[in-house]
């Protein structure tokens, strides 16, 4: 009898796992969440565009949202989102807009800046917004968040209208409540806020100066707007982590160590994963002395109550503006023959921190390894000792040595960046900052950057783009006192300098991605700039906490008005000793060849498949292609920003990067099966969704960065109707 059904118990067996497979299938059939799910491993189960049809894919509609601004570079970051049939996005200038999913048709348009009163229009701030948030009762209540300037602003999600009951007449400003005074401090929120259950958490994006707001975590009732509870990064007396400083006033003074990159949630455990950047002063450390708990760290909260459960820091003591720079993926590995549930977590250093998701326990091999810790800077006092995984194996070269330098030029471009190269700081990726100038490599855009991985949970591997740019990080002696009978260019100049040249450069000419300010004359007028500073824009925060007189100063200097310019400047700007640093920057300036390459020989930027289980790569290809060099046949790869999609279906959708291609490659191996050219660059992470039994794939078309034109289009592939 037992003989006799046993195939029907393995026939019950296979179906219930059949089964098994379809519902944990279905939960990623949809992109109703930043990422894609919760557990943002930008992953999809749709399989009706695979290996074997994608070549056929083709344009299935296109939106426009009429406001890029081609001047000021704008850009949409956005990984759109697809709830009940509409798409939901953002566009250049903040419009949050509905979609049909299937045609591209507008459903409804909401205008922060039109929403507003004529005399606040002029206070309004562009940040980049890299997504929204969906909530529903499961009723009749539902609900879209996103953040424009410091405030998060409810909208019903069927008709774009703002929820009144929601905060103060629809939206909250994130300045209230951090237990501190930062009214006058630069403060938003790039990347979306996450649900669970009736609770809306949110992460923020400071000023990466010494006048940094706090960047502490905080949950909101999704109902009324009410700050539930609130995690201090920089923790006060008797809160874990506040042994950390050796300030024992830290607390009150030091800003940043914020969640900027978004979030992921454990919902079955009750537990949000943060990812935080750096302590301000980004470069200098002479007064946050100490490991700086909890910057530069992995954060397990109680979603409920904000409570630490665990955490993991990556870089002691940051100063190398080492953020972490992507929200958590929340995977399931096999290692050593066991299914474990793990956190994995990308860095701007090219390493991977694979962990278990319950308690933070290294679930590879991380020693404490000697670093260099001497520095020159006075004041200064970095950690002996960094963090470094041994598995998985780092995905992006770890030092720029002699050999590596760039031979794709003439040899008199070579010699120059040969002489260049040796009269830097160099070696270790934690080699401490100079006055002479120190490489950065992997440099301050990553390594791996804000779009984050894709985790397949069919294979275990994760797919991570990366980037590999030198930098050159040079310290300058600012003043240390105010000096007496100064004019407005000189207090000008002396303010520019601790304020400005961190990201303007020196003299004006630009850093990164910030503009010069050159022929800042020929574009602002004294007030305009005036209210630049005061209100920033986009990536540049603002300066409120400045005086009137002293932001005339920076005009004056920076529009180099040698009238008023030469007035008698009698306005005392001294600051507490937090404020007042003795050192800055030169700004952020790449390692280039004379003809405008990185001075690093390539792969300047590469995809990368790692099975997170061995720890091994499983293949690494160069991702992106420099049009100089193509026609020679040589693929260098690019820098790259935003992240990508693995699906069921066998494949990896990216765009990426600057040559303004989105491509499909088999997720096996890495070879490419399709690729079309954007009206602009994609420097965002696409999203696929399907409805009626047609799968689609849309990415938003934004360019603007590394100097390519901005773009207002978001645009959907599908194959030929009826070939699904």
């Amino acid at each position: 009898m037992r003989r006799a059904m046993r195939p029907y118990i393995a026939l019950l067996s296979a179906l219930l796992l059949q089964q098994s497979c379809k519902e944990q299938a279905d939960t990623y059939r949809g992109w109703g969440v930043y990422g894609g799910s919760k557990e943002n491993t930008h992953y999809s189960s749709l399989t009706a565009i695979d290996t074997s049809s994608v070549s056929r894919l083709a344009v299935a509609w296109t939106y426009s949202t009429g406001d890029k601004d081609t001047a000021h570079h704008s850009q949409i970051q956005c990984n759109p989102i697809i709830v009940n049939g509409l798409l939901y996005g953002l566009s250049p200038q903040l419009k949050v807009f509905a979609l049909d999913a299937v045609t591209g048709k507008e459903h409804w348009v909401f205008s922060v800046r039109d929403s507003l009163s004529p005399a606040a229009r002029k206070d309004f701030v562009l940040n980049n917004s890299r997504g929204v948030t969906y909530w529903t009762d499961a009723k009749n209540d539902q609900r879209i968040f996103f953040t424009a300037g410091s405030f998060t602003y409810c909208l019903n999600a069927l008709t774009g209208k703002v929820v009144k009951g929601f905060g103060n007449n629809g939206r909250i400003d994130l300045h209230d409540g951090l237990d501190a005074a930062v009214a006058d401090l630069y403060m938003t929120s790039t990347s979306p806020g996450i649900i669970y259950q009736d609770l809306l958490i949110m992460g923020s994006r400071v000023d990466e100066g010494a006048a940094a707001a706090p960047g502490h975590i905080r949950a909101f009732n999704v109902r009324t707007g009410k700050q539930e509870w609130i995690f201090h990064t920089v923790p006060k007396p008797g809160e874990p982590g506040y042994e950390t400083w050796d300030d024992k006033e830290a607390y009150k003074n030091i800003g940043g160590a914020n969640a900027w990159s978004g979030f992921s949630l454990d919902e079955a455990r009750g537990i949000v994963f943060a990812a935080t950047g750096s302590a301000s002063f980004d470069f200098y450390g002479g007064k946050r002395k100490g490991n700086n708990l909890f910057a530069n760290c992995i954060l397990a909260l109680n979603a409920a109550t904000g409570k630490r459960i665990w955490h993991f820091q990556t870089v002691h003591h940051d100063v190398w503006d080492k953020d972490l720079p992507a929200a958590p993926s929340l995977v399931r590995i096999k290692k050593d023959g066991e299914w474990l549930d793990a956190v994995a977590q990308t860095t701007k250093t090219g390493y991977v921190f694979v962990l278990d998701r319950s308690t933070g326990k290294p679930l590879h091999p991380v020693e404490e390894k000697p670093v260099p810790a001497a520095s020159l800077l006075e004041g200064e006092q970095l950690s002996p000792t960094q963090p470094v995984p041994l598995l998985p194996e780092p995905f992006v070269r770890q030092q720029f040595e002699i050999k590596d330098i760039n031979t794709l030029v003439p040899e008199s471009s070579y010699n120059e960046m040969k002489a260049r190269w040796l009269t830097y700081n160099k070696g270790s990726q934690f080699t401490p900052p100079s006055r002479k100038g120190t490489i950065i490599f992997p440099g301050f855009d990553g390594g791996a950057e804000w779009g984050g991985p894709a985790f397949d949970p069919q294979t275990g591997i994760l797919y991570v783009n990366a980037n590999e740019m030198p930098w050159v990080l040079t310290m300058v002696d600012l003043q240390k006192k105010e000096p007496k009978g100064e004019n407005y260019l000189e207090a000008g100049l002396r303010l520019y300098r601790s304020n400005c040249m961190n990201c303007h450069g020196k003299d004006k000419e630009g850093s990164g991605n910030y503009p010069a300010l050159t022929a800042a004359n020929k574009r602002y007028t004294e007030q305009q700039l005036i209210q630049l500073v005061t209100t920033g824009r986009r990536m540049m925060p603002g300066f409120a906490q400045l005086k009137e007189e002293e932001k005339k100063a920076i005009a004056n200097y920076v529009l180099e008005n040698k009238t008023t310019g030469q007035l008698p400047f009698t306005v005392s700007t001294e600051r507490d000793s937090y404020r007042n640093l003795p050192f800055g920057t030169t700004g952020y300036n790449k390692f280039l060849t004379k003809e405008g390459y990185p001075a690093v020989a390539p792969p300047w930027g590469t995809l990368n498949a790692i099975d997170l289980g061995t720890g091994k790569f499983v293949w690494k290809i160069p991702f992106g292609d420099h049009p100089d060099f193509l026609k020679r046949g040589i693929r260098t790869g690019t820098e790259n920003y935003g992240g990508s999609v693995v699906t069921a279906g066998g494949l990896l959708f990216i765009a990426a990067t600057k040559d303004g291609k989105f491509r499909a490659f088999n997720k096996r191996n890495g070879k490419m099966l399709w690729e079309t050219t954007l009206p602009a660059p994609g420097f965002a992470t696409p999203a696929t969704y399907e409805i009626k039994g047609r799968q689609y794939i849309v990415i938003a078309c934004g360019g603007g960065k590394l100097g390519t034109t901005s773009g207002d289009t978001y645009m959907a592939f599908a194959l030929p109707a009826g070939a699904q």
